[in-house]
């Protein structure tokens, strides 16, 4: 099972979602003067083939008023064949873009902007994870690219309300999270992920 995350169509998104300029009607040349970063389809998979992407992931939590961990977010999202998966937060760091507005932007796109996610100055991954597209080099897999994923625990405050292709998100307990069954319907090996993540945070039991 492979990573997924949102790469918007640059026909009709820019890179970060949002229609492009009406005055640029959608062209290449008019998309990458506002966003010299972006890469097309081609060009994007020209630079899987050759590069490690470097992603951000996010495992979204509610805390009691002592910061212990009360729930966790998972997300449910159709992959491309029409089968539904569980995930997390996830997407590519742009160029010129700091971890931090990485991690902010991704977690808006798939929660929504009133999410408030709570973003010390200097976040800080509790791991990172290594996606390959050579099953069993890693715990992590991903068949279009090798990711290199900082991956890190996000409170957030407010309403979330799942977008793009995010179909809903599920609060569960750390145990819930925790199963072997949630597990084995997370892609790309991402339940070992959420597991790490709670531990970093002294949530399992």
């Amino acid at each position: 099972m492979a990573v997924r995350t949102p790469d918007p169509d640059p026909a009709d998104r820019d890179d970060d979602g949002t229609p492009p300029d009406p005055l640029g009607f959608g062209s290449p040349s008019a998309r990458s003067s506002q966003n010299p970063g972006w890469l097309s389809e081609v060009e994007l998979a020209e630079a899987r083939r050759r590069l490690p992407i470097l992603y951000v992931e996010a495992i979204p939590v509610r805390t009691d008023g002592v910061g212990a961990v009360t729930e966790v977010g998972i997300l449910l999202r159709a992959t491309p064949l029409g089968e539904m998966t569980r995930t997390i937060v996830s997407g590519r760091v742009r160029y010129g873009e700091t971890v931090r507005d990485a991690l902010f932007r991704h977690v808006e796109n798939d929660l929504g902007p009133m999410a408030f996610p709570l973003l010390p100055p200097q976040p800080v991954p509790f791991t990172v994870a290594e996606y390959f597209p050579i099953p069993g080099v890693s715990a992590f897999h991903d068949d279009r690219q090798h990711a290199v994923s900082l991956a890190f625990v996000v409170p957030v405050t407010g309403t979330c309300e799942p977008r793009q292709d995010a179909l809903e998100v599920t609060w569960m307990t750390p145990a819930e999270a925790a199963t072997d069954a949630l597990s084995a319907e997370m892609e790309g090996g991402r339940g070992t992920l959420v597991r790490l993540a709670l531990a970093s945070v002294g949530a399992l039991r």
